[in-house]
């Protein structure tokens, strides 16, 4: 499919066409497909550059959600719609933020995964399953250009051009499987979950941190990175564009004492500017005079068990309930059909091995599960096979 069926539609940039809008999309009928692009690794954030949609009876519809930054008159006007997204956790955050929030969804990825098919992504899930092929040609390009190529807006308006086709087809497979009422679960579990809380200490997420072991090493990766981060924040460019993952440890490892021993360094070299060599080095400096109580901490405060490798030494009858649960896990999603990950989350398996329940019969390793945040469909299935895995290696 190279040309959407009406053709590229008008990018709606002002408050008379979102208004038409609007009122076109709360006359349409049926479900509602969404999509949004964003300019990862450009721009600063996950703000949505691009919103498209298209409904039964409303057509297809592109917004510039830079000239129209509140959508919260179309997502009150889609409320009790369901929505229809691939990949839904990826969109959601930078769709709230522009108003636009669902209250049913279905996910073509999600289900994809739950019908079993190999390759979920959406030109994969749209060729096997309706037999065209979609250009995707342009999907890492920077969306936060103005104005946006014909070719981009033909591609954006192709994403969502069959995504109710692919919804209706992936809902009979689903429920010829019998899997239906287990995707609706999963659908209404990320419709209402809350919006995620900060990442706490986000500068630990740094890549090549494994390298980093001491202290003031750490709190030269800790100033680097919130330097960095406000740079990038005030310019509107990724962080990476500022100063890349690779640089920041580089230094953090050398702990260079001026400007000329850091412009030696990887990611510091000939291209970057006199200027901010001298911030880098000042931000390097502030942590050599920092006293060591103010120091980051190795490692992070791990809230539940500890990384599997480690529960050999530490608790070995626990290391063996999480090797007969990960077992019997895995062939009961082989035999299901589904990936692992969605049968059940890793993390409940984990906790539930490490800290058992007081009862381990099906009710008490029922409501464990289900404290930790698996749904009906997923302990319903589950369960009688951690109470053997559990029972059977319990010291």
């Amino acid at each position: 499919m190279l040309e959407p069926r009406e053709g590229i539609p008008p990018v709606i940039a002002d408050e008379a066409g979102l208004a038409e809008v609007i009122a076109a999309f709360a006359a349409g009928t049926g479900p509602v497909a969404v999509d949004a692009e964003r300019a990862s690794g450009y721009r600063y954030g996950q703000r949505a550059y691009l919103v498209q949609l298209r409904r039964q009876g409303a057509g297809t519809a592109l917004i510039d959600p830079v000239a129209c930054p509140d959508l919260s008159g179309l997502g009150d006007a889609l409320s009790g719609v369901e929505w229809v997204l691939h990949a839904a956790t990826q969109d959601l955050p930078c769709l709230r933020e522009i108003g636009m929030v669902p209250t049913r969804l279905f996910d073509t990825e999600l289900a994809g995964r739950l019908a079993g098919f190999p390759r979920v992504g959406l030109g994969a899930m749209v060729e096997n399953v309706l037999g065209y092929v979609l250009e995707k040609g342009h999907s890492a390009v920077d969306w936060s250009t103005r104005p946006l190529p014909e070719p981009w807006l033909r591609y954006a308006a192709l994403d969502v051009e069959l995504l109710v086709d692919l919804r209706d087809a992936l809902e009979k497979e689903l429920d010829r499987q019998g899997k239906l009422e287990w995707a609706r679960q999963e659908f209404d579990a990320i419709a209402s979950a809350p919006p995620p809380e900060p990442r706490k200490d986000p500068w630990r997420r740094t890549s090549g941190m494994h390298k980093v072991r001491r202290r003031r090493q750490l709190g030269v990766v800790r100033e680097l990175w919130e330097t960095r981060d406000r740079i990038a924040q005030r310019r509107d460019v990724s962080p990476g564009k500022v100063l890349s993952d690779a640089a920041i440890v580089e230094a953090a490892l050398s702990l260079p004492a001026n400007v000329h021993a850091l412009s030696a360094l990887s990611g510091f070299g000939h291209r970057m500017g006199r200027r901010q060599l001298e911030q880098w080095q000042a931000a390097v400096d502030r942590v050599r005079a920092l006293p060591e109580s103010q120091l980051p901490q190795p490692g992070q405060p791990v809230a539940g068990p500890p990384p599997p490798r480690a529960w050999a030494d530490k608790d070995p009858a626990a290391a063996a309930r999480l090797s007969a649960a990960r077992a019997k896990v895995t062939a009961l999603a082989e035999e299901l059909n589904l990936p692992q990950e969605n049968l059940i989350a890793p993390d409940a398996v984990r906790r539930v091995c490490w800290e058992p329940p007081q009862r381990l019969d099906a009710e008490g390793v029922a409501q464990a599960l289900v404290g930790y945040g698996a749904r009906p469909w997923q302990v319903e299935l589950v369960t009688p096979a951690l109470v053997e895995a559990l029972s059977a290696k319990a010291p």
